[in-house]
């Protein structure tokens, strides 16, 4: 914990001394030229490990790849950039075309994959696709500090949905948050490792239900726990809506319903 601690604050401060002009960003770190393209690129996978992870990370890294082994678990990779679909396709997904459009999204990164290494999200995610669950090992940088010295609770509900995202994908595909409920046991402190078992549930038409818990590396300490719906994310190709006005104490107001 302590070495993973050191390792932050040393990013922070070369972050700090650098000067105007003194060093670019590396190739890794660039934002995507073709987000939509349907041309192949090669991505860094950023679900390996790297100097900032701490000795509990690596251990438990290499345990998962050991069970790796006989088929039964499979870790996912992670790129910054999501490729995953053809730009057409992706655009059916959107109920405004125009917000595909423009330079904008062609500096889009995930969201937890914006962070120099070990000053954010450090984490990776196996899967076990016969018994429908994953295990997310989770290292939260100096960056994510809530009150001092703990993890804010909004990481490790980000960490709670990107887990679940995995698991119901196991069945739904690309997926949507629909519902996340969280309990918080505990506060996680920062630049430990925390474990992230996901389990999906139930299938309830187009809905997957899924649980976790969040504990420590020796799994005595629980610090969360949480269930959610997710929708499949071609879903929101079939949303339309209802609208209507009335008028009300002499206000018009406007009314909405997406159907499904």
């Amino acid at each position: 914990m302590l070495r993973s601690c050191t390792a932050g604050l040393r990013s922070l401060w070369a972050l700090r001394g650098r000067r105007e002009g003194a060093a670019r960003l590396s190739a890794d770190l660039q934002p995507a030229r073709r987000l939509f393209s349907t041309e192949k690129a090669v991505h860094k996978d950023w679900a390996l490990p790297n100097p900032s992870w701490s000795k509990d990370l690596k251990l438990l890294f290499d345990q998962f790849m050991k069970k790796c082994e006989d088929g039964s678990w499979e870790r996912l990779p992670s790129c910054k950039h999501t490729c995953t679909y053809k730009s057409e396709d992706f655009k059916t997904y959107f109920l405004d075309p125009q917000l595909v459009e423009g330079e904008g999204l062609s500096q889009a990164q995930l969201f937890t994959r914006g962070f120099e290494d070990g000053l954010g999200f450090e984490y990776v995610i196996f899967n076990n696709n016969d018994e429908k669950r994953t295990v997310c090992l989770f290292q939260g940088g100096p960056y994510l500090q809530g009150i001092p010295g703990f993890l804010h609770g909004g990481a490790i509900a980000t960490m709670i949905d990107v887990a679940f995202g995995s698991c119901a994908a196991i069945s739904g595909g690309a997926v949507m948050t629909a519902n996340l409920n969280i309990n918080f046991k505990r506060p996680v402190p920062l630049c430990s490792v925390v474990v992230i078992h996901s389990q999906l549930d139930k299938l309830e038409g187009r809905k997957l239900f899924v649980s976790c818990n969040v504990r420590s590396v020796d799994e005595k300490t629980l610090y969360s726990e949480a269930t959610g719906k997710k929708l499949p994310l071609a879903i929101l190709s079939l949303v339309s809506a209802v609208w209507g006005v009335f008028v009300w104490g002499g206000v018009e107001l406007v009314w909405f319903v997406l159907v499904f």
